[in-house]
């Protein structure tokens, strides 16, 4: 069985970041994050992969080429625009020739639960698979409405407390050639484009054989939004094993299950706490604490005293000394003056708020800070709020309170009213 996977959205809901490149190639540990869902297709026994792409596609063709090195065959198609998950299944009909694995690119997932999804479609045969996990509200979500395991529709985004079930589309099917007809006779939805569950409803209307599987919510993540992609990087770290190719410097204390990647350096006073990634050619200075859950790129440097904690900081940056940041994304190549602190709370408790798509968003997080674009150069003695992003090639004078976003190629002075820190007395 070949599987068709889903990669040529824009990732705007991951916006400063997919400015400069497309959320598949979004680094933790080091490792693009559409490689996660390539080794668990792999693990899962299929390894001819039809690649689905569309912006910035050369940039993915260029990092996986032609799969040999992950033991794959991988090929590309190009979908001529961003016109739904239905138009994007169509552009695969030449190359499949019999049941297909279509799973959306933006998916963290286990071998397990592909393997769940597989072994339930051979069992029972039916023209389609679908799977599907219990979300706390219904109401984000495209929403099944069933009759035993049998799929009768599905509802989008329904209103609070009209959801058929709590069980969401989990972007991952199993199909028959036949749904190709099927995306043929779909119209376009109501946000103008053809979506792969209107043709999966059709199917059910018709008296085919459209089937669901529930697979745990635990294993499955729809990596879509910026905290996302800490709770994957959380996941991601969980799973890794201590292992040190770099120099751990006398004095230095590095603890559970660490990665030092070969060419990198822990400085003597430094406290390393797993689990924890620190990629190669990478430097943490004296007296530092890094944190549990945080993941360091290539060619990073740490000045000394600083603390990072719960972060995914991106290759060939520079944190400034005595700087705190946690709970927060960094991107390539950006540098931070000494004392940059990112507050990552609300001191009365409540939720975080991030601006997303154009909308601002609540979290559901007690604790988020920021989020910073490629190339950005931010002074000393400066502090961002929670919640907030900062766009590519920015420059962030010093001494100031970022409480609003930052848009890309900003500098100061800059659009958006700015506080002036107190110099302590």
């Amino acid at each position: 069985m070949k599987a068709v996977v889903l990669a040529a959205g824009e990732g705007i809901r991951l916006r400063p970041l997919t400015f400069t490149r497309p959320k598949h190639l979004i680094s933790i540990a080091s490792k693009p994050f559409l490689e996660y869902l390539f080794d668990s297709i792999k693990a899962a026994e299929i390894n001819e992969v039809l690649v689905v792409v569309h912006y910035m596609a050369n940039r993915i063709q260029q990092r996986f080429g032609d799969g040999s090195r992950l033991g794959m065959k991988l090929e590309y198609v190009f979908q001529e625009g961003v016109r739904g998950t239905g138009d994007a299944a169509a552009v695969a009909e030449p190359y499949v020739q019999g049941d297909f694995l279509l799973i959306y690119g933006d998916l963290l997932v286990t071998p397990h639960v592909i393997k769940q999804v597989l072994d339930f479609h051979k069992r029972e045969k039916p023209t389609a698979t679908m799977a599907v996990t219990p979300v706390e509200h219904p109401e984000r979500y495209g929403i099944v409405k069933l009759d035993d395991s049998h799929l009768i529709e599905i509802v989008e985004k329904p209103r609070p407390g009209e959801a058929p079930t709590n069980l969401a589309n989990a972007g991952i099917y199993v199909l028959s050639t036949e749904i190709f007809e099927k995306i043929r006779q779909t119209g376009r939805s109501v946000r103008g484009e053809w979506e792969i569950t209107d043709s999966l409803t059709l199917l059910a209307q018709e008296g085919r054989r459209a089937f669901v599987v529930q697979i745990p919510s635990e294993q499955w993540l729809d990596v879509g939004r910026p905290w996302d992609l800490l709770e994957a990087s959380r996941r991601i770290l969980d799973g890794m094993e201590f292992k040190a190719e770099g120099e751990i410097e006398e004095g230095a204390r590095v603890t559970g299950s660490t990665v030092v990647a070969e060419g990198s350096r822990i400085c003597s006073g430094a406290y390393v706490e797993g689990p924890t990634f620190i990629g190669e050619g990478s430097n943490i200075g004296p007296n530092c604490f890094i944190g549990p859950y945080t993941s360091i790129g290539k060619e990073v440097e740490i000045g000394n005293d600083c603390k990072i904690q719960n972060c995914i900081i991106l290759d060939k940056t520079r944190i400034g000394p005595f700087s705190s940041i946690e709970d927060s994304i960094v991107g390539e190549n950006c540098r931070f003056g000494a004392k940059t602190v990112v507050a990552n709370y609300h001191p009365d408790g409540t939720t975080i708020k991030m601006t997303v798509k154009d909308e601002v968003v609540d979290s559901g997080r007690k604790r988020l800070g920021a989020v910073f674009g490629d190339r950005i150069d931010v002074g000393t003695d400066t502090l961002f709020m929670p919640g907030v992003k900062i766009g590519y090639n920015s420059r962030i004078v010093s001494g100031v309170v970022v409480h609003q976003d930052v848009p890309s190629n900003t500098s100061f002075p800059l659009e958006q009213e700015f506080e002036k820190r107190k110099a302590p007395k």
